[in-house]
């Protein structure tokens, strides 16, 4: 009897000690892993690696148009005196470009997701549908591109800015999409260049 209690008190402490470190494990939605509270601390928010800045930018369109340039994987919001606010952006990968005119037809904040038809082909084990939230791939807000599958929306990978990897969306992270968001209206002009 003594020796099963022992056995049964030391179970107990094995497991109060080791739940404090599991405890003090913080999770990180940029890697999608639980990490020590240190490495969190001294790494990057996840912020964009390209840093929001306003950039002179000589053109004809008119202020509150969005000129997107997929070879340099900047999205430009074009401002008055010849100026644009300059995003980083991630683009579509190979086989997944696209350029065109179209206007913003709608916005959104933490967007639901509905996986396209092709793309759960391709990945079947997307669900059909994913409630908007932090680990949405379409993030914090998303701007409608005209009647096409495409929008400007934030991600839960900011790493992947500056990258060709989405699936033709553009992507910013979450505070940079929250900005533009914030500065764009409905109707807005947007341009897609590659």
């Amino acid at each position: 009897m003594k020796a099963a209690m022992a056995f049964g008190l030391s179970i107990i402490l094995a497991v109060g000690m080791a739940a404090p470190s599991q405890a003090a494990r913080v999770y990180n939605p940029d890697t999608n892993t639980w990490e020590e509270p240190s490495a969190v601390v001294t790494r990057s928010r996840g912020g964009s690696p390209i840093k929001k800045q306003i950039v002179d930018y000589s053109t004809n369109y008119k202020p509150g148009t969005i000129v997107v340039e997929t070879g340099e994987r900047r999205l430009y919001l074009v401002m008055e005196d010849g100026k644009a606010l300059q995003y980083g952006i991630g683009v579509g990968r190979d086989g997944f470009t696209w350029s065109g005119t179209h206007r913003i037809t709608r916005k959104a904040e933490w967007p639901g997701w509905t996986p396209p038809a092709a793309m759960r082909k391709r990945v079947p084990d997307l669900p059909a549908y994913m409630p908007g939230g932090p680990e949405n791939p379409l993030g914090a807000r998303a701007l409608y591109i005209g009647s096409t599958l495409y929008r400007v929306h934030g991600t839960s990978e900011p790493w992947s800015i500056g990258q060709a990897v989405s699936s033709g969306c553009i992507r910013l992270t979450n505070d940079d999409v929250t900005d533009l968001y914030e500065r764009v209206k409905v109707g807005a002009l947007i341009v897609v260049n590659h």
